[in-house]
């Protein structure tokens, strides 16, 4: 099935022409290819669902899956599985190597049930580290880890990442749920003129797993409370030589909120962007419908998205689509522990503009597609 990503124009009022698009706009393709990965009903660490991977290449070359895993009372851990290709080239299943991340920090726990969730994986060439990070599930709910990796194989954590506080907001992003965290694969300008190593992130301010009647609270100035994609910056020269210092953020910029029927409740970023030569092509995630506290959560619909930011800064959106670039379609995508979901959290690029696209299905199985940009 090939889907083209609809492309952002309006018709003004009473006239019949289509605002053209901006010259530097992508072309975007997109081809299914379909399940590369499937829960093993004979692992009871998979009874839940395999799901919403990173995705990297090794130092060997090979291509290498981090799906979550889940178990029985929703206990996730983040696995290792080497990508399988056909003689084409596609994607087509994965060798299991086993879990390299399981939820054992205070941080990652609650009184029920633990959570290393959703990773993403950057390789940071400055620092010589792959980085990871991953939704923490603990006692306050989620909130973003860190941990980088030389091998692939042996991961260290950074601890959970720490925002700075700044007069400009007065509040702590500390404070907030957080998750859907990704970093740049190398550094960009931060808003104080230095070259800083970026992460994007999707804070909550709807304090409600804390307090039910709490409501959302942002911070000052921020007119937008519905979950969104803010960026923060941690300066090159002070992470120089110390990765833990990786875990530690500020200068905290809002990029992008709901702005479209499709993605109405929520955005958030998916994989590590990755650089045109107009911009930053970022692949998101938006939810339609009602969003509510059950879990599953029912009337909802998960689809994912593209936006083009600026090389010289990231929290300006100079593209993106009006459509969806990927929506449910399939049975696989309309059916399973949460229906109605494709979450895409990795991409692999292939070469001559393709890349491949891995994305979880109704939240329990692994499906992958052929994205080509012109």
């Amino acid at each position: 099935m090939l889907v083209r990503a609809a492309l952002a124009g309006a018709i003004a009022e009473g006239d019949s022409l289509i605002t053209p698009e901006p010259e530097y706009a992508p072309r975007i393709s997109l081809e299914r290819i379909g399940v590369v990965m499937r829960a093993d009903p004979d692992n009871p660490q998979e009874k839940l669902g395999v799901l919403n991977p990173a995705v990297t290449r090794g130092p060997d070359g090979h291509t290498y899956l981090f799906p979550r895993i889940v178990a029985e009372g929703n206990y996730s851990r983040i696995a290792r599985a080497r990508v399988l290709f056909d003689g084409q080239g596609r994607p087509y299943g994965v060798e299991r190597l086993g879990v390299v991340l399981e939820p054992t920090g205070g941080w990652e726990r609650d009184t029920q049930t633990a959570g290393v969730e959703d990773p993403r994986i950057t390789r940071l060439d400055e620092l010589g580290v792959w980085a990871m990070t991953y939704t923490a599930y603990g006692p306050l709910g989620p909130r973003i880890g860190l941990a980088t990796s030389t091998d692939l194989t042996a991961w260290r954590r950074r601890g959970p990442v720490l925002f700075e506080y700044e007069d400009r907001y007065e509040t702590d992003f500390n404070l907030y749920p957080n998750k859907d965290a990704v970093l740049f694969p190398e550094p960009v300008t931060a808003p104080d003129g230095r070259p800083a190593f970026a992460l994007l992130h999707r804070p909550s301010f709807d304090l409600w797993a804390i307090r039910s009647s709490a409501g959302a609270v942002p911070p000052r100035g921020v007119a937008e409370t519905r979950q969104s994609v803010w960026v923060s910056y941690a300066p090159v020269e002070e992470v120089a030589g110390s990765p833990a210092r990786l875990a530690r953020f500020g200068q905290h910029r809002f990029v992008a909120g709901p702005e479209q029927p499709w993605e109405n409740v929520k955005i958030g970023a998916g994989p590590a962007p990755l650089r045109t030569d107009a911009g930053w092509l970022l692949i998101y995630h938006g939810v339609a419908g009602r969003l509510s506290y059950e879990w599953p959560q029912p009337g909802i619909r998960y689809a994912a998205g593209a936006m083009l930011l600026a090389h010289d800064d990231v929290t300006d959106v100079r593209w993106r689509t009006a459509a969806p670039l990927l929506e449910p379609a399939t049975s696989e995508e309309r059916n399973g522990i949460v229906p109605e979901v494709v979450f895409p959290t990795a991409i692999d690029p292939r070469g001559d503009g393709a890349a491949d696209l891995y994305f979880g299905m109704a939240d329990d199985k692994i499906g992958v597609a052929r994205l080509t940009v012109a």
